[in-house]
């Protein structure tokens, strides 16, 4: 499966600026952002439709993101991820495995 090209990115617009408002996450390159200092999200192009690999824990999951329904699992996911890594910030909850870490 290759990396979403420029077309692709232009399908997930709506998508990518969503993310983008996200405070936590960094863009380095178009469409592929990160959490703090590590990888956290990219994308992919299929035959079979429009991917994000996200890194919820040591492992990067697969969903796929082509339809608008999907796109909104996935922020409502990465919302509760980010939820999480503030709050680990904040120190008021330890031993909860770091999401994205």
């Amino acid at each position: 499966m290759k990396h979403a090209g420029p077309q692709t990115l232009e399908r997930i617009a709506p998508l990518l600026t969503e993310l983008r408002a996200r405070a936590g996450l960094r863009e380095t390159r178009p469409g592929v952002f990160s959490l703090k200092s590590r990888s956290f999200l990219h994308f992919h192009d299929d035959p079979a439709g429009v991917f994000a690999d996200v890194r919820f824990s040591d492992e990067f999951v697969r969903m796929c993101v082509t339809s608008a329904s999907e796109q909104a699992d996935l922020i409502e996911r990465i919302d509760d991820c980010l939820s999480t890594v503030e709050t680990r910030s904040s120190g008021k909850q330890r031993g909860k495995k770091r999401c994205g870490e």
